[in-house]
């Protein structure tokens, strides 16, 4: 099926190297990042995840900074390969723990082994963490969490507590030092959220991607029970009356059995090892927007204009937004921007883009509640021809918001059968909101 398999650092360098079936020429991943570092034929600039070139399909992913890369000379299904090179990603993690280039160095030699066992001959055998524990016998090397640097888990920080950041920086195949076994389930409701702006600030669409993410480290494989919103309904023939969570559709893991879903919206299961998605859900419902955005563009001159844009938390006081980032296209004649704050701003900062014509605004910590607002002037090569309104925007904005979920679906209770005295597991519930696609037009 495929032919090759690599992964990439952000400098091109490579990390790990598999060939299969010596079908593909020597230098293939030299020519697969030069051809996506200096990618032209899209407009933004960013390779597709599927490309050919002198004949070599090219199929890559980017995971945790890294770069997932599969090839072939055969017509194969894109999704098919895809889909293996991010099970691949999630197997690699449940074994090391956490995904870096560090953690893939200091652990090559189980890599190799594991995708040895994950694809033979470019087929694929198992993407299984719990069959896999049968054949893999090397031990991971996994990195102090002292030494790790800092990213998504630091969104959990509260305060001088440090919550369990996530389960990505544990190994499911590791012990804790001394060589006792942890006893912890984290699971996390993860949903990113789609929502378009017109000009006025009024939503025109709006949907919610959902999942309910677990990660187990149970000794026993006990039965797990997790309890959702009782007024949870799938669909206009499910409704259960004002206030409900509806959710347009949902799927399940194979694990999961709903044996007493639809009478009290509980799933029970044995939760394999590794990573894996409980369920699966979408929302189109109209939902409330945890920011507001609004933008304004207006000349000042023959050659000048000025643009005003103020982000509005919707949501409690007590949560922080993280890594806010909000971009705007400007008109392509633009040739210099002058940014001014509002008085006393705190960690944000401000780019303009010259090659593709971008204003970028990047806000650390947004507080609930809070309102910020950014002025740029913009000094122009030649007069502008036209609507100015139509040379530049949309705005598109990127965020992350740990402890918050736009959808109130909820974890009521997980309980965990046949608890023992000696079987007192600590359990983790988290949600976290993100932006997948948030659009306003000017």
């Amino acid at each position: 099926m495929i032919s090759q398999f690599f992964v990439l650092s952000q400098r091109g360098d490579n990390i790990v190297f598999r060939d299969y079936r010596g079908e593909v020429q020597k230098g293939s991943a030299e020519t697969f990042f030069r051809k996506v570092k200096f990618w032209k034929e899209d407009a933004d600039g960013d390779a597709p995840p599927v490309f050919n070139v002198d004949g070599v399909n090219y199929f890559h992913v980017k995971v945790a900074g890294l770069l997932f890369v599969a090839t072939t000379r055969i017509n194969v299904s894109p999704s098919l390969v895809l889909e293996l090179l991010h099970r691949t990603a999630r197997v690699i993690k449940d074994y090391l723990g956490v995904l870096n280039e560090d953690s893939f160095r200091k652990n090559f030699v189980l890599v190799y082994e594991l995708l040895d066992e994950v694809i033979d001959f470019g087929y694929v055998q198992t993407t299984s963490t719990e069959v896999l524990k049968s054949y893999v016998f090397n031990e991971p090397i996994v990195i102090e969490s002292s030494q790790m640097p800092l990213g998504p888990a630091s969104i959990f920080m509260q305060g001088t507590k440090r919550m369990p950041g996530t389960a990505i920086t544990k190994s499911v195949v590791a012990n804790e030092p001394g060589g006792r076994k942890r006893d912890e389930i984290f699971v996390d409701v993860i949903e990113k959220i789609s929502l378009t702006f017109n000009s006025s600030g009024f939503i025109l669409t709006s949907e919610i991607d959902g999942t309910i993410q677990m990660k187990s480290y149970l000794t026993g494989n006990p039965e797990i029970r997790l309890a959702l919103n009782e007024d949870l309904s799938i669909g206009t023939s499910d409704y259960r009356g004002s206030g409900a969570v509806i959710l347009d559709d949902c799927n399940f893991h194979e694990s999961v059995h709903l044996d007493s879903f639809d009478i009290d919206r509980t799933l029970s299961l044995v939760p394999p090892d590794g990573e894996f998605p409980v369920m699966n859900y979408r929302i189109t419902q109209a939902f409330k927007p945890p920011f507001r955005i609004n933008a304004l563009i207006e000349e000042t001159g023959p050659l000048k204009a000025e643009v005003t844009i103020k982000v509005r938390a919707e949501f409690n006081s007590s949560i922080n937004a993280n890594t806010v980032l909000v971009r705007m296209p400007l008109p392509a004649f633009t040739a210099r921007v002058n940014f001014e704050l509002e008085p006393g701003a705190v960690g944000h900062t401000t780019d303009f883009k010259e090659a593709n014509k971008k204003l970028e605004w990047g806000l650390k910590k947004v507080v609930g509640g809070s309102e910020h607002t950014l002025r740029a002037k913009l000094t122009f090569s030649q007069e502008l021809h036209g609507n100015i309104m139509k040379e530049a925007g949309p705005l598109s904005m990127t965020f992350t918001i740990p402890m918050y979920n736009s959808s109130r679906l909820q974890v009521k209770y997980l309980q965990i059968a046949k608890k023992s005295k000696a079987h007192n597991p600590y359990r983790w519930v988290r949600y976290v909101t993100q932006a997948n696609s948030y659009v306003a037009r000017l």
